[in-house]
Formats: C-alpha cells, structure tokens, sequence
C-alpha cells in the first residue's frame, strides 16, 4: 500500500499502552481494529496475579483501579492501573483501558483501545476507536463508528481515497486531543497530535496536529 502520510509515531506515544506491539504489526492505525480481541486474550495468558483479577469471564482488571457496582463490563476486557469506571458505565468486550484513566456515568465503549490518561467521563460514545495518551471527551461527545448507508468507510489521505475495508470504525485520536462537548466525530474521522475540538461541531476527515476545529468547519492553527 502506498504510504500517504498517516504516521503512528507523530500521533501516538507507544509507551503510554500495553498495545504497541499491536500497532507495530500494521501500516495503519485503523488496521488495529478487527486484531483488539484476540490480542486482549494473548495478553491475558501472561497477566500478573498478584496485580490483576479476573473479576468477571475475561475481564482483568488491576487491583488499584475502582469499578462501580453499577458498571457492566463484558470481556475481553483489560483496565489497568489506577482507572477509574463509574456509574452505569457499559464496556461492551474488545476493550483496553489504560493506566490513569476514566470511564465515566453512563459512557459505553466496544472494541477500542484507551491509552493512558485518557478521559471519557460523561455520556460518551466510543466504538472501534483509538484514544491517544491524555485524549479527553467533552460531556456527550460521540464517536459514530457506522455510516448511515452501513457501506465501508473510505479515508482520503491527501487527496487519495483509501479503503480501509471496514464497516465499523470510529476514530482515531491522536495524543493531547481535546473534544468538545456534545461534537460528533464521523465514522473514519483521524485526529492528529494535540487537536482541539469545539462543541457541538460535527468533524469527519484528517484534521492535522496543533489545530483547532471550529464550528462552522474552519481550521486554525494553535
């Protein structure tokens, strides 16, 4: 495949996930995706008893994170130190969650990875999705991972279309991002290092790193 300009080490600080070595493995970030699972269940053969439980069927989770009664979490799953997951969060399978981290009430993940300090807090939406290291969602932020006519999502990467042959993929945040409250980022939609959304705004495409995204779809430079 030809290379066009999507590259995983300006986005993304490998040594803030357990999962580099997944990423290392691909030329894409979005080709990690459909590999979460099964990497999740090679990673838990190896698990550290004395830090990790198994708190349910193929859920680990460290023994300093703090998991509300009213979570619901489906594996395989891995949460790891000192994260924090609150009420009525619901973790669908096919998701790590990394050190520092928060999943907060009513949010719902499925297949994505978290890296460290990552904040997805209130009422958000993440599936089939990467958030870099200290990525934030703003309350009610959504990243929509299916197009309205379920056909597969297509990434133009300077000015040349690529298929990515996936039906479902959200987005991928790079490190440092800030989303908005209440902003829908569109299935494919690719975040850069260190991008800044505002609320309410409604984003698709590559926005590249160090900018700002505003309402009316205008980008600007930090």
């Amino acid at each position: 495949m030809q290379d066009m300009g999507i590259y995983l080490d300006d986005m993304l600080d490998f040594s803030q996930t357990i999962s580099e070595k997944l990423f290392k493995s691909v030329q894409y970030p979005w080709q990690v995706l459909p590999l979460i699972g099964d990497f999740i269940l090679k990673t838990m053969e190896s698990m550290d008893k004395s830090k990790y439980i198994e708190i349910s069927h193929q859920v680990w989770v460290s023994k300093s994170a703090s998991i509300a009664n009213s979570a619901l979490i489906l594996g395989p799953t891995i949460i790891f130190d000192n994260t924090e997951i609150r009420h009525n969060a619901f973790i669908r399978g096919n998701v790590i969650i990394g050190e520092n981290s928060v999943v907060g009430n009513s949010c719902e993940l499925k297949n994505c990875i978290l890296f460290n300090d990552v904040q997805v807090p209130h009422f958000n939406y993440v599936g089939d999705s990467i958030l870099g290291y200290k990525s934030h969602l703003g309350a009610g932020a959504i990243l929509s991972n299916v197009r309205s006519d379920k056909k597969n999502i297509k990434i133009n990467l300077n000015g040349v279309i690529v298929e990515t042959n996936l039906r479902k993929f959200g987005a991928i945040i790079g490190d440092f991002s800030e989303i908005g409250c209440n902003a829908v980022l569109n299935p494919g939609t690719i975040l850069k290092r260190n991008v800044t959304i505002y609320p309410t705004s409604m984003v698709r495409g590559v926005i590249s790193e160090n900018s700002i995204f505003k309402n009316d779809g205008s980008l600007i430079k930090k």
